[in-house]
């Protein structure tokens, strides 16, 4: 960084070494994150009713009495960072004296178990230790000249076969993607316009049909398909417009009006993307050209004046990199692909805060 002349070196440095060490120490604040919904704090405070204090928290946890005050420095920590509000209550009825309490703020709401919104196996799996430790092999991985994702130089084995060795790991991921998935209702109510008219859709790598209940709920009438691998869904059942099918979206995905491709193409690259889309144009070629093809992606807008928003989507992008060779898509990006696979014409529409619906037409 060049000193200003203008202004005191001095104080150019120190920004400087603040903006360096806060984002040298952001993973404490995961960390601490993580902790906190292992703990089951949020759950704590929502079956209390009401702000809890210091003690009352502890106590509910099961803390052990030494460990109270390590629980006030994570509390402090998260109630910073926008998880947690500090309030005052009453010591004893009748008693002027007061406690801190703390009460639950939007993002912790989002840590409640058994909510349709809990998104706490979305963090279990984004800071699962192979995701964390595989950063240590990133300058090996950096200077070999190996065609491999940063997981598999730093494991000896792709993420998919890490997951599919490991039963307990592969629910672990499921449940993140259904978690993800749940939160998919609210755009859905607003977006309802793109399922309407549909007589059939095919969710391509639907997992084990979070979104596609979703849709089928709101949409009883389109006989939708629930398209993954035979592992995923060989023991899922259906019922007559919701069945799961096994298969290989890199051959040929089943034909519907429409095919539905959610958090599926920034696992890939573009050539890769490429042949799934071209599977999908050939799925919906027997609607000429009312089928259309669903993508439900990040699309990255670097112009943005939203500085987290945009941080975000560039974080994704390097998970999608080190895990997968896969990426996020700017527009030009977007536009070239869906060109390139044969399609006339798609719009863009931003849903679920960071995300975008891309319609796409033959």
């Amino acid at each position: 960084m060049a000193l200003s002349t203008n202004g005191s070196e001095e104080s150019e440095l120190y920004h400087a070494q603040i903006h360096l060490y806060k984002h040298v120490y952001n993973f404490v604040s995961s960390m601490a994150l993580k902790s906190a919904m292992e703990l089951g704090i949020a759950d704590a405070i929502h079956n209390h009713g009401k702000p809890m204090t210091l003690t009352e928290l502890a106590s509910s946890l099961k803390l052990h009495p030494s460990k109270v005050n390590i629980l006030y420095r994570f509390l402090r920590l998260l109630t910073h960072n926008g998880f947690f509000v500090k309030t005052t209550v009453k010591s004893n009825e009748g008693e002027k004296e007061e406690d801190i309490a703390y009460s639950l703020t939007p993002s912790s709401k989002l840590l409640i178990s058994g909510k349709s919104t809990c998104l706490s196996s979305l963090i279990k799996g984004a800071l699962h230790p192979s995701s964390i430790d595989m950063w240590s092999s990133s300058e090996k991985w950096l200077k070999e000249d190996k065609e491999q994702t940063l997981f598999e130089c730093a494991k000896g084995e792709n993420y998919w076969d890490f997951l599919n060795r490991d039963s307990d790991t592969l629910n672990m991921f499921q449940d993140a993607m259904a978690a993800d998935s749940r939160m998919f209702k609210l755009a859905l109510k607003e977006n309802k316009h793109v399922f309407e008219g549909l007589e059939s859709l095919v969710d391509v790598a639907g997992g084990t049909g979070g979104v596609t209940k979703l849709i089928h709920e709101a949409f009883p009438n389109i006989k939708c398909t629930v398209f993954d691998q035979p592992q995923v869904v060989g023991n899922l059942t259906g019922n007559e417009n919701l069945n799961f099918v096994g298969g290989d979206m890199f051959k040929s995905i089943p034909p519907a009006d429409a095919v539905l491709l959610k958090w599926v193409l920034h696992d890939w690259n573009d050539e890769l993307s490429l042949q799934i889309l071209k599977n999908s144009k050939e799925a919906i070629s027997h609607k000429g050209k009312d089928g259309k093809v669903i993508i439900i992606d990040i699309s990255i807008d670097e112009t943005s004046d939203d500085h987290g928003l945009t941080e975000l989507q560039l974080e994704y992008d390097l998970v999608m990199l080190t895990m997968f060779l896969g990426k996020e898509r700017t527009k030009t990006e977007w536009d070239k692909l869906i060109h390139d696979a044969g399609f006339s014409s798609y719009k863009i529409i931003p849903i679920s805060g960071f995300k975008s619906l891309i319609e796409v037409y033959p």
